[in-house]
């Protein structure tokens, strides 16, 4: 019998028509019939979904649940697959041709690469990324199958929302690498059909402070879990989702207290977090610069590794400039977030992008740098003429 190299995993609710236009592009992935199959998670769709499936995709394997498990259901995919890497896909994302033969090359030439992420093009021609660099993303990511099924898989009591940290982190614990590639390309068309903001700003909450409990090492459970409370809070108000965020902070807090407490290794966790090397890059500027008081740009979901570190180095922040969430008088830890227009006003020595999502780090720095008359720089840039730039 010939084994397949390639399992597409893709899980599924109520989305027919998008989930259909996914599955011929991905009979098109450029991969010969006999190296590649496609397994759809269908989470009890009332839409017609498999039946649909199974007249005009008779070759792809159709796992039916009775109720819905949400992007976790793809772990009953990971149980049935095949093939030696395993393709994580969104039901309305899909590679680009030559993409899955080169994912294929970085696994052969890195044995330690546990997941290779791949680059996501949105519909309009722009990118998204993870908010961390060392994180897997659901809608476009291939994976050594041996190491997922080593680490277990995602978290069956998620359902969705920082899923893919949790198997990230985990993959990392285990000694696997997390890496993202510029020459692997998805496509997803964030159909937005079943994207509730309410459902969003309560698992949000929940499952990051689950994840921080669950998996960092003290002294940061607290530490993270509180800093991100913060910022999802901040943002369920500008959604509108103040009551679902409360919700869902409960939640998170009574399960990670009643849960297992699996620290990851210190090494693995900074290879995630970055603040040690977040605090190493920040004094370099300072030193380069003679920086005293400087301007956050962005809050990111690592922003406590910045706060971090320029409290190390002594410097004053001015503010946060955060283009979401700027302009409604909101403040985080005591710093105002203002417009970027409002932010420019203001006096310091630089600004400095605290975003480790390296697209909108890059689309940031770059915007900033368009209009401003001071040095712009964020952790991406290395060296020391980097940093010379940014002067």
């Amino acid at each position: 019998m010939e084994w397949p190299r390639v399992s597409f995993v893709i899980a599924t609710h109520n989305r027919r028509e998008v989930l259909l236009h996914t599955l011929e592009h991905v009979a098109a992935c450029g991969l010969p019939t006999g190296e590649f199959e496609t397994l759809v998670v269908d989470n009890a769709s009332t839409d017609g979904t498999a039946e649909a499936v199974g007249e005009r995709f008779a070759s792809v394997k159709l796992l039916r649940q009775t109720v819905n498990r949400g992007p976790c259901a793809k772990n009953a995919g990971i149980r049935a697959a095949r093939g030696e890497f395993v393709v994580f896909l969104d039901d309305d994302s899909y590679p680009s041709p030559r993409s899955v033969r080169r994912m294929i090359e970085h696994f052969r030439i890195d044995a330690r690469l546990g997941a290779a992420v791949f680059t996501v093009t949105l519909p309009d021609g722009s990118r998204e990324c993870s908010a961390y660099p060392d994180v897997c993303i659901g809608c476009g990511t291939g994976f050594r199958r041996r190491a997922l099924l080593e680490v277990g898989g995602l978290p069956e009591d998620f359902f969705m929302a920082a899923e893919e940290y949790d198997v990230s982190l985990r993959l990392l614990n285990a000694g696997w690498r997390v890496r993202g590639f510029d020459d692997l390309h998805v496509t997803h068309l964030k159909t937005p059909a079943s994207r509730f903001p309410s459902r969003v700003a309560r698992l949000d909450a929940r499952n990051n402070v689950m994840l921080a409990m669950r998996y960092f090492p003290d002294p940061w459970q607290t530490r993270y879990a509180l800093a991100w409370l913060d910022r999802y809070r901040l943002m369920a108000i500008a959604n509108r989702q103040r009551r679902m965020f409360w919700l869902g902070a409960a939640e998170g807090i009574v399960r990670g207290i009643a849960g297992e407490h699996r620290p990851m290794r210190r090494e693995a966790f900074e290879q995630f977090a970055k603040i040690d090397q977040t605090s190493r890059w920040l004094s370099g500027l300072q030193n380069l610069l003679g920086l005293r008081r400087i301007l956050f740009v962005d809050l990111g979901k690592n922003f406590l590794a910045y706060e971090i570190a320029a409290r190390e180095c002594g410097l004053e922040v001015v503010g946060i400039a955060d283009e979401r969430l700027g302009g409604r008088g909101l403040r985080y830890r005591g710093l105002s977030i203002l417009s970027d227009a409002d932010a420019m006003n203001l006096r310091f020595d630089a600004a400095v992008i605290s975003n480790l999502s390296r697209v909108h780090a890059k689309r940031r720095r770059q915007s900033w740098q368009q209009r401003a008359r001071f040095p712009v720089a964020d952790l991406f840039q290395s060296g020391e003429s980097a940093l010379a730039r940014a002067a």
